[in-house]
């Protein structure tokens, strides 16, 4: 019966993922922030560090 094959559902994608480590969520804020840090120094870069946190928290993580 070649029709059964096809119709099993394939393995769900989102329970073979491992759960996302924080040093690689918000990749695009942290690099904004990083190289903010960087050039300017901290005392100049809050909004981006701000932009990163709220990143981080709408993923779950507690910041």
């Amino acid at each position: 019966m070649p029709g059964l094959a096809a119709a099993s559902p394939a393995p769900s994608e989102a329970s073979e993922k491992k759960p996302l480590k924080p040093c690689c969520a918000c990749p695009e804020t942290k690099k904004a922030r990083d190289a903010c840090i960087i050039e300017k120094g901290e005392e100049h870069c809050g909004h981006l560090i701000e932009a990163h946190k709220e990143c981080m928290r709408a993923l779950g993580f507690k910041i």
